[in-house]
């Protein structure tokens, strides 16, 4: 496994915050705004990818964790770490 520094991870974490919310412009206001009030207990909300090429995002906020899978996020995410 490649060691991450902390800069790569900060730079790929902003990435990945712009991607999200640039995702939401084409989501109702209503979605975003459920979306929103269901996070008002202020963890943040992180997004990790240990292997671009699986396609696999794990999604972590206070003690929750879900990995979904979307590939074309993932490569949208790797691009922009770039």
């Amino acid at each position: 496994m490649d060691d991450v520094t902390r800069r790569a991870f900060v730079k790929t974490s902003a990435g990945a915050a712009a991607l999200a919310a640039a995702g939401t412009i084409g989501v109702a206001d209503a979605d975003a705004d459920a979306d929103a009030k269901q996070h008002l207990h202020g963890h943040p909300i992180v997004a990790w990818i240990g292997d671009p090429r699986d396609g696999k995002i794990t999604v972590m906020s206070g003690n929750k964790e879900v990995t979904i899978r979307d590939r074309e996020l993932v490569r949208r995410i790797a691009r922009a770490a770039r």
